[in-house]
């Protein structure tokens, strides 16, 4: 058996270790506080006696560090482990978004190499491109972005005319980039701005804002301008004249009521309202504009050879192959049919005459109603042979020139068998008309809402 007893230490010091104080403990068996070094206790003993502290032995005696703190139980540590600090928290969620962004980056850059390489670009960004733009903050815009605009453009605005009309008049006109963009700009807006009716100066591809300031700065509005297309009647003339110039419809009522004012015999002014953009000076009257139009008017009929007593007649020709034609070099050739059947002691049989004469010429179609082809009225070419009364429209310097200057051809029936090209098939005869009727009533079959 093993003696109990240990053998003495070589150390000449271990029994000096052995007797030394533990610094971990903190008081004796007294209660006393026990200091943690013998420098401590060396301080304390000199405080207590007044004297100054002894100096230390020169061989040192090396003592014990005190224990570490005790670590944490497990129980705590997983009872923190769930609980991370705020600031922390959204550290991290930022990190992962720039992860998540960065990733969709490396994505676009993947598809970019692979689509320039075997064409798997399209398909890539046809079947990723909407989480693409999204996670990139990217989105297809119904407005024009600020700076784009260029060019110039002009937009009506008439009396009556809402947010709607007048965003539907701007994407009209190539100023803003959709038809609603203007609109819904408008109903986010605090408090509805105010438009006035005229005619404004802007540019092509506006923003919706950029447009709006556009039309409240009074210097865009084309001030006593008014723009008057080919075509109208002298109804629809005077209206777009009182929205364009701020002068009371009635004023212009009144002053195209005697064509006698204007040294025209007619019985109306129909005819001699000339299309065009005018600009008056500030405070001119509705009678000086309709002297001007009036005036205009002659001088295109002085332009293309008409004779004073021939002025009528040319008008009421024009004013029908203004209504009928739909490409410039057909102007020439309706003019030929017209003279063609007159020739020929033939019903000219012109459903815009039908249409005027019966007041429905802007029903929104081409096609006449039965009522209006069996009228009796002095403006029906299906009833009533040689040209009608008077003019139906106010033409324009091409239809006026090719009243005077018919192209030669046999023709003597034409229809326009697509609508939205104006393509148009003349004939001699009546068999192959008819035929051009069948080939515009299947056009109008397949193209139902496109003014047939």
């Amino acid at each position: 058996m093993p003696d109990p007893t240990p053998p003495p230490s070589e150390d000449p010091f271990a029994d000096l270790y052995g007797r030394l104080p533990d610094a971990r403990s903190r008081a004796d068996a007294d209660g006393d506080t026990v200091p943690k070094s013998r420098r401590e206790a060396r301080e304390a003993a000199a405080r207590a006696s007044h004297e100054p502290p002894a100096q230390p032995p020169t061989v040192a005696i090396p003592v014990p560090e005190p224990a570490p703190e005790p670590a944490p139980a497990l129980d705590d540590l997983f009872a923190t482990a769930g609980r991370i600090p705020p600031t922390t928290k959204k550290k991290a969620m930022k990190t992962k978004k720039r992860r998540r962004r960065g990733l969709w980056i490396a994505l676009v850059i993947v598809v970019v190499l692979v689509g320039g390489a075997a064409g798997g670009g399209l398909w890539a960004w046809n079947a990723y491109g909407g989480q693409i733009r999204s996670a990139l903050g990217w989105g297809e815009s119904k407005d024009y972005a600020e700076g784009m605009a260029q060019g110039q453009a002009t937009v009506t605005i008439r009396t009556g005319d809402g947010g709607q009309q007048i965003s539907q008049s701007l994407y009209n006109a190539g100023v803003t980039k959709t038809a609603d963009a203007f609109y819904d700009m408008l109903v986010k807006l605090p408090s509805s701005p105010t438009f006035y009716p005229g005619v404004y100066k802007l540019q092509q591809q506006m923003s919706a804002t950029a447009a709006l300031q556009a039309l409240q700065d009074p210097a865009n509005k084309m001030d006593y301008t008014a723009q008057i297309p080919e075509g109208l009647t002298v109804s629809d003339t005077i209206s777009r004249l009182s929205d364009s110039l701020g002068i009371p419809l009635s004023d212009f009522q009144a002053a195209v009521a005697n064509p006698a004012t204007y040294q025209v015999s007619a019985g109306s002014l129909e005819g001699w309202l000339f299309p065009a953009t005018y600009t008056f000076d500030p405070g001119v009257t509705a009678q000086e504009v309709i002297q001007t139009m009036v005036n205009r008017a002659v001088q295109s009929l002085d332009a293309a050879g008409v004779t004073p007593d021939q002025r009528q007649r040319i008008l009421t020709i024009a004013s029908i192959i203004q209504r009928e034609a739909r490409q410039r070099d057909d102007f020439y050739k309706v003019s030929r049919v017209i003279q063609n059947r007159l020739a020929a002691d033939m019903l000219l049989q012109m459903d815009s005459t039908a249409q005027y004469g019966y007041n429905e010429l802007h029903n929104g179609t081409v096609s006449s109603s039965e009522a209006a082809l069996t009228d009796d009225n002095p403006w029906n070419t299906y009833v009533n042979k040689g040209l009608p009364k008077g003019p139906i429209s106010n033409p324009g310097d091409v239809a006026i020139d090719a009243a005077m200057h018919p192209v030669d051809g046999p023709w003597l029936y034409f229809v326009t068998v697509n609508l939205d090209t104006g393509e148009t098939v003349f004939s001699v005869t009546v068999q192959d008309h008819d035929a051009a009727v069948a080939q515009w009533r299947q056009w109008c079959v397949q193209n139902p809402n496109s003014g047939c």
